[in-house]
This record gives structure tokens, C-alpha cells and sequence, in this order.
């Protein structure tokens, strides 16, 4: 059943409950918890919850507070046009790519390419079994790029899992040639240090510079020691990506210590991750800019020489971030939006106990010029709508919608669902559309919901981990104008000039 109601903040009886508080504290106290892995490394099987959270949720689907197991909600400016469930790839649905009618969907078994010239009718182009997580995924001409994140026997797409103790196990980046794009043809492999949990692809004319994101390292993993305190750097010649190959590791956080100069995460800093490497980077190529959310800081980045990236400023916030994953620009760059994702994305923290500040968006204001550029706090944003403590939730991947004069973007937000939400007031941001699916249970906590949330030439495609492609429309006089303009392309984490 889907239901269309206004945006509403439910009681805050949801969350309060001992089990809830008993999360906040551990997450509070966590150490390295804030590097848990994306859904997918994890268990399949749910967590159990306790009685009293149980019987709230059920408590709360039965009052309306929140949707059943399977219904859908929306506001009343948005539409679900269409839902393509999982079909060969049974793993867990990641990131989304775009290029011209098709959406390129990641999946930690492979990737699906869809046709979108239908929004209301997408169509199954291709399906590719290539295992390892988290297969994060972007698209350059007819390149496809794809992360592995787990300890691999080999670099083939038949590799089974290996530790990463042993020598000759492999992660990093693998190029596709899709100019077939019902028969991509793997063409490349290229090894990092502790693998590509995320990636940004810096494109240029001849060549394709790739930023790879990852971290945690260990004494004990040959290929992924620390410290490990930057990000590798791979050069694709479009001609030949057989030659890709990794042609730097710049050291972002340059210091004394095991680990170089980032955050040192707890006892120093409680609750904060210990800042080993990055978790994703966003770069601005028309303004050569880039922002890196890097577990425990926050950075901004000239990249003017691409194979160098050069830090400019680099922010922390040991009160309520517990994990930096991901940064998004507004149009003039005179903003970023790092989003927090308290409990690594498979906790419940979208409850009263957790509150608006935590597992949340910072948005922070770019002032000054050139390298002398900062980043200014200026507010948090959260959905408003309390979930269930059998539902992970937390601040996840999102995108610009082009209204010029606007700062306006779509997120994913797990099994939060999906939120459009405005900040071209930094210090008071606020929502103005949302999708979402009731908990997958009621007695456990199992890991679902929209991985990724984006605005594509004209339609909101979200990635839901268990549930396949949902492809919303949204009509709103805020957001109409975005309508209008067309890309010929998307990879988010390169975010394009829309109004060039």
C-alpha cells in the first residue's frame, strides 16, 4: 500500500527506550566502531532488539506512527513511479552511476546497467557477477570503474574471499570497457594499498585520474600497513587502460606518530574515528576543488595539479561526528555538506536518544580565497521523522538538485528512505520531500534501505540495499527548474558544473 501523508516528526516515544540509550552509549564509547564496514561485509542475519524496543515498533506501525513492513510513505510532492527488484546480484545493492539513458547500479556481486529512457519503465541491459565489496561504481566514456573493498583470492571476477594477512590476497580498482554496454569486457586491474572502499574519478581529455579512497590499516596486513594517512592515485589512459596503473599516494595528513596527523581518535576524542585514510572524496573539477571526508576530519583540497592533490584546510568535530563519509558541494562552492555515519550504517540512530545532532549532515560555509580558503560550521541537518530501532539509519549518500540560486540536494538515508532537504540557509536547513519504506523487521534489526539517493536529469533514482531501484519523481516550485536541465552524464563524487 503506499500512502501519501505531509511531513511529519513522530513521537518521541520512538527511541527513548532503554535499548536505544544503551546504543547511544556504546556508540559514544566505541573506539574504532565508527570504521565498522558498509552493510554487506556484516552478517546477513538481523540483530536481535529488545522486547521493549520490539514492542514499541510494533507499538508505532500499529498507531500509523510508522509504516508496516513493506508499505511505502511519501509527501505529497513526490511520486514512485517504479520499483526493479534484485534479479541475478543477491548481494547488497551499493552506488549508482549515470551516463546518457542508462544507470549503472553497484551491487557487492557485480553491477547492473539499466536502460532509463523510461523513468516509469526501466529495462535490464546487462548483469555482471564480478564479487567484492563494496563495488562502488563510476562511468567515463567507455570506461566503468569498480572499487573492491574486500580481501580477494585473485583479481578475476572467480575470486572467493582470502585474509588479508597473506601476501599474495588483492583489492583495489577494476576498469570495464563497455562500449559493448550489453557485454562489458573487463580490461584492467590495478592493486592499492588496503584496497578501494570508494573512489572519485578525476576525468581528463586523454586520461582518467582515479582517487582512491580507503583505510584501516594493519601491522599485520603486507599490503595495508600503517601509516596510512593518504589516498592512491591511478592514471587510466583511455586508449590503453590495460596501462592503469597507481602513479602516487599524496599524504594528506602529514605528521609525527604511527598514523600522521589526522584526527588520533579515541581516548583523545571519544566516540571519533582515528583518522587512517579517507572514506570518500568529492572533486569540483570546474572550480578545482575537491572535499574529502576522511573518517575523523573533514578537508578541503585544491586539485589543480591532479596528480597532487594539496590539502587547504581541514576541520574536525569531536562533539558530534563520529565518522566523516562523504561531502557533497553546493553550485558557487561556497559550501560543503559532510554527512556523519555514526555506527558505520548498520545501527539504529535516527531515534530521539541519538537526537538531530549526531549521524547527521554538517554544513559548513567555504570563506577567503584561494589556498587561504576555510571551512566554517554553520548547522547539522537530520530528517525529522523518528525510525524504529529495528531500522538502520543514518546520513548516507546524496546529490545536488540544479536550482540555480538554491542550494537544494536528495539523500539517502538507509532505511530513513529517501529526504530532499534545502540549505541555502547554512545555519537553518530544512526538508521539503521524502520517500520511505517501513522496517524490514520487527524484532530484529536488519540492514536495508536507500545506499544512494540521486537527482538525474529530471527523476530521483535511490539504490535500496535489499529492495532494487525505486525511481521517484518530484514535483515541487522549489525544484521544478531543475527539470530543465540535462547531463549528459553523472558520477556524484565528480560533481559537475550544471549550469555550464
Amino acid at each position: 500500500m503506499i500512502l501519501s501523508s505531509p511531513s511529519r516528526t513522530r513521537h518521541r516515544r520512538l527511541g527513548v527506550a532503554a535499548a536505544a540509550a544503551g546504543l547511544l552509549a556504546a556508540l559514544l564509547t566505541a573506539g574504532p566502531a565508527a570504521a565498522t564496514p558498509d552493510p554487506g561485509d556484516a552478517p546477513a542475519t538481523g540483530k536481535e532488539v529488545s522486547r521493549s524496543a520490539e514492542a514499541l515498533t510494533a507499538e508505532a506501525i500499529e498507531s500509523g506512527e510508522i509504516p508496516g513492513q513493506d508499505e511505502t510513505v511519501h509527501s505529497a510532492n513526490i511520486e514512485p513511479l517504479v520499483n526493479i527488484p534484485k534479479d541475478a546480484l543477491a548481494g547488497t545493492n551499493s552506488d549508482l552511476a549515470f551516463q546518457g539513458r542508462y544507470a549503472f547500479a553497484g551491487n557487492y556481486d557485480g553491477f547492473r546497467i539499466f536502460d532509463i529512457g523510461n523513468p516509469r519503465a526501466p529495462k535490464t541491459v546487462a548483469q555482471v557477477l564480478c564479487p567484492g565489496s563494496q563495488n562502488d561504481i563510476s562511468v567515463s566514456g567507455d570506461l566503468l570503474f569498480l572499487s573492491t573493498d574486500s580481501s580477494r583470492s585473485d583479481s578475476s571476477c572467480n575470486s572467493t574471499t582470502q585474509p588479508a594477512t597473506e601476501k599474495s590476497s588483492w583489492e583495489g580498482m577494476k576498469v570495464f570497457d563497455i562500449s559493448d554496454i550489453r557485454n562489458p569486457r573487463y580490461v584492467a586491474a590495478v592493486e592499492t594499498a588496503c584496497g578501494s572502499h570508494t573512489h572519485t574519478l578525476v576525468p581528463e581529455r586523454r586520461d582518467v585520474y582515479v582517487y582512491v579512497s580507503s583505510y584501516s590499516p594493519s601491522a599485520t596486513y603486507p599490503d595495508c600497513r600503517p601509516p596510512h594517512d593518504g589516498i592512491s592515485v591511478i592514471k587510466v589512459p583511455r586508449g590503453h587502460p590495460e596501462k592503469a596503473a597507481v602513479v602516487g599516494f599524496p599524504v594528506l595528513f602529514p605528521g609525527e606518530g604511527p598514523d600522521g596527523g589526522g584526527n588520533p581518535g579515541a581516548p583523545t576524542n571519544p566516540g571519533v574515528s582515528k583518522t587512517t585514510g579517507c572514506h570518500d572524496i568529492t572533486v569540483l573539477p570546474s572550480k578545482d576543488l575537491a572535499a574529502g571526508a576522511c573518517m575523523g576530519d573533514g578537508i578541503l583540497l585544491s586539485i589543480k595539479d591532479p596528480e597532487h592533490p594539496k590539502v587547504i584546510d581541514q576541520v574536525q568535530d569531536n562533539v558530534n561526528f563520529a565518522f566523516w563519509h562523504s561531502a557533497t558541494f553546493n553550485q558557487k562552492a561556497n559550501k560543503v555538506v559532510f554527512t556523519d555515519e555514526l555506527g558505520g550504517g548498520g545501527a539504529a540512530t535516527c531515534n530521539a536518544a541519538i537526537g538531530p545532532d549526531r549521524g547527521a549532515d554538517g554544513i559548513y560555509d567555504i570563506v577567503g580565497k584561494g589556498d587561504k580558503r576555510k571551512l566554517v560550521f554553520r548547522g547539522y541537518y537530520k530528517i525529522p521523522r523518528h525510525q524504529a530501532d529495528t531500522e538502520n539509519c543514518v546520513a548516507h549518500n546524496g546529490s545536488l538538485i540544479p536550482v540555480k540560486g538554491k542550494d537544494i540536494m536528495v539523500q539517502a538515508w538507509y532505511q530513513g528512505g529517501v529526504s530532499v532537504w534545502e540549505f541555502t540557509d547554512s545555519a537553518h536547513p530544512k526538508e521539503i520531500a521524502y520517500f520511505e519504506r517501513g522496517p524490514l523487521a520487527t524484532d530484529t534489526l536488519r540492514v536495508g534501505g536507500s545506499w544512494s539517493a540521486y537527482y538525474y536529469n529530471g527523476h530521483i533514482y535511490s539504490n535500496d540495499i535489499a529492495k532494487g531501484l525505486d525511481v521517484l519523481e518530484l514535483t515541487d516550485r522549489r525544484t521544478d527548474p531543475a527539470k530543465r536541465v540535462r547531463l549528459d552524464g553523472l558520477n556524484v563524487q565528480s560533481q559537475p558544473d550544471y549550469f555550464d
